[in-house]
């Protein structure tokens, strides 16, 4: 089984938000909201007829979001199982922040990759195992 199953967002540092969600609505046509992105809607895989997201947002550059990064880009990728994804990255040697956070929208978690960007881990509140 694959420890990432999809793409649940895609967030971008500006130094001019505003001015960067204009540029992606007037020449992309993005339908962005009032809290600075979009979600996008996809069928999943994994069971016929349900829904999956994939959010896509733009950050202040003062954003704490990014952690230690220096990377303008994250990317949040979906997990079935946030802990044992976790727990096998930190076994394998890799730089796994080792906070976690929980609330309404599901369970996230973070690692940063040889590169030094910082990767976002999702368990969707419907994944849990």
């Amino acid at each position: 089984m694959s420890r990432v199953v999809g793409i649940g967002g895609i967030f971008i540092k500006a130094k001019d938000p505003q001015a960067l969600r204009a540029w992606y609505r007037e020449h992309l046509e993005m339908d962005i909201e009032e809290w600075g992105g979009t979600v996008f809607f996809w069928n999943r895989q994994d069971g016929p007829g349900e829904k999956g997201t994939t959010t896509w947002s733009i950050f202040d550059d003062s954003t704490e979001y990014f952690g230690q990064s220096t990377s303008r880009c994250m990317i949040n990728y979906i997990v079935n199982d946030l802990d044992t994804v976790l727990n096998a990255l930190r076994n394998e040697g890799c730089d796994v922040d080792p906070k976690t956070e929980e609330s309404e929208y599901g369970r996230f978690g973070w690692v940063m990759d040889p590169e030094g960007n910082r990767v976002e881990l999702w368990e969707p509140p419907d994944r849990k195992p």
